[in-house]
């Protein structure tokens, strides 16, 4: 029990990361929370989990046999991700916002969720290195810690995009610029500790 809720507690935290990460997702769920109101967070984040499912299925169908015997590179492969994303983060997280000045329509979405994750590189570079190394790693376990690691990371995803579409649908007053910016912050930080604790791990 104390493992599982260890798996979701680490999968929320590291998805969180991810989530407010600023990129096309974002804008797309600002975007269409403009128009539908807080219910466009949750949609588009089905589309985003969506692609995700897809990739995870991928993972667990082609690559976990064969990375069993490299666990140990995995790990360290993961370890040294979180760092790298970590620093990432917290450097970033100054200068961060939720805001775009695009003018592009929105459209549906569910396909905005699905379209902006799949076009997104540091979308594409998280889940081959990292993604893929914790799905990895929960897999050594069973298949039960892998896809307990999907529902927290989806968690994050859900409950992140959710509250960025009800603030703004609330004129803003829910989640400031300033809050979003220490949140992205204390992530990375969380990130970059997670990291070192795969690393050590490792050895």
């Amino acid at each position: 029990m104390i493992k599982t809720m260890e798996m979701l507690a680490m999968a929320f935290t590291i998805g969180l990361t991810g989530a407010l990460a600023p990129g096309p997702t974002l804008v797309a769920t600002v975007r269409s929370s403009l128009k539908d109101g807080w219910t466009a967070g949750p949609k588009v984040a089905a589309g985003h989990a969506l692609v995700e499912l897809i990739i995870f299925l991928l993972i667990v169908e082609g690559l976990a046999l064969a990375a069993q015997q490299y666990s140990r590179h995995i790990a360290v492969l993961g370890g040294l991700s979180l760092v790298v994303f970590g620093l990432m983060t917290v450097k970033g997280a100054g200068r961060a916002t939720m805001l775009s000045d695009s003018k592009d329509g929105v459209g549906n979405p569910y396909m905005a969720g699905i379209l902006t994750s799949a076009a997104n590189p540091y979308f594409w570079i998280w889940w081959l290195t990292l993604g893929s190394a914790l799905v990895i790693d929960g897999l050594r376990g069973g298949l039960v810690l892998a896809v307990l690691f999907m529902i927290g990371h989806w968690g994050a995803d859900f409950g992140w995009y959710t509250l960025v579409s009800a603030s703004l649908d609330r004129g803003r007053s829910v989640l400031s610029e300033v809050n979003y910016r220490r949140v992205l912050a204390l992530c990375g930080v969380f990130l970059v500790f997670f990291g070192l604790y795969y690393l050590a791990l490792a050895r």
